[in-house]
């Protein structure tokens, strides 16, 4: 039997990662695991915390995030029609994102982050993620110096499901198998980066969970841990749960839509510009006498 991809089937994505686009991806990711972890290795008497270096990470990250689209364009040519599919998909997930703002969790923007990062790819999925999470913060209200977090932390999940492997070939139920399992792993993650963020300045929960500058690192991790457990693991199951549920029930369907939206916007189609006197004559056209 044959089991190779109908043509017709094909990935056809509206961004193609160069090296300029790699290299951005690169030094954002790079600043950002730094961001992120660096108050582990603080010394006590530094007085550093997040609250202090949010905003200036802030001014940071917005121009590198500029710097990935920039390049990106650069690199494979962000035309029109991919502008407006962002747009159409930032718009839907920033709505997506309040219906369960404050409900256990329960946030279906996530299903949506990942079946267009894996049918969009890995490029259009970084830049689609953080552009939703600033929208759906300008949306609620929910900008703070916790935000560039935010933007950084859902455009890695975005991108982490246009990396999965078989996008040409493994569909159907192995798919979305594939994409559930991906979804409540990257809800998890998400929420744990979230924690780190915060949970270094957020003080005053009990001393066998705050983070404690200047203490070896494996022990402010244990200390993490029970901090992920006691303040954030129900809420995160609540994400987790709810991707899965919509992956496994809709999923399939919306996997089929935004293909089908791929394939008719031709983003891989070359442009070529043809001498009007040379073009074919139509059938319909009168002919010369």
């Amino acid at each position: 039997m044959n089991t190779a991809p109908d043509p017709q089937d094909r990935q056809a994505r509206p961004v193609r990662l160069g090296p300029r686009s790699v290299a951005a991806l690169v030094l954002v990711s790079a600043i950002g695991v730094i961001a992120f972890g660096w108050p582990l290795l603080a010394d006590s008497a530094s007085g550093l915390a997040h609250s202090q270096d949010a905003p200036w990470l802030f001014a940071a990250l917005l121009p590198l995030l500029v710097a990935v689209v920039v390049a990106t364009i650069a690199d494979s040519g962000l035309d029109a029609k991919a502008v407006a599919m962002l747009g159409v998909l930032a718009a839907v997930g920033a709505a997506l994102r309040p219906l369960g703002a404050g409900t256990a969790g329960l946030e279906p923007m996530f299903f949506l982050m990942v079946l267009s990062g894996r049918v969009l790819g890995p490029g259009f999925g970084f830049v689609l993620g953080s552009v939703t999470m600033f929208a759906s913060a300008l949306l609620t209200g929910g900008v703070g110096p916790w935000m560039p977090f935010q933007m950084l932390s859902m455009g890695w999940f975005t991108m982490g499901a246009g990396l999965l492997p078989g996008p040409d070939r493994l569909r159907g139920r192995g798919e979305s198998l594939m994409l559930a399992a991906y979804g409540a792993l990257a809800a998890f993650a998400y929420g744990t980066i979230m924690n780190l963020q915060g949970w270094t300045y957020i003080g005053g929960l009990s001393s066998g969970i705050s983070f404690q500058p200047g203490d070896p690192v494996h022990e402010n991790l244990v200390r993490f841990l029970a901090y992920c457990a006691a303040t954030s693991f129900g809420w995160d199951l609540g994400r987790a749960a709810l991707t899965v549920v919509l992956t496994l029930t809709i999923g399939a369907t919306v996997l089929k839509a935004l293909r089908r939206a791929t394939r008719r916007a031709a983003f891989d189609a070359d442009v070529t510009f043809q001498d009007p006197a040379e073009a074919p004559v139509s059938a319909a056209a009168p002919r010369a006498e």
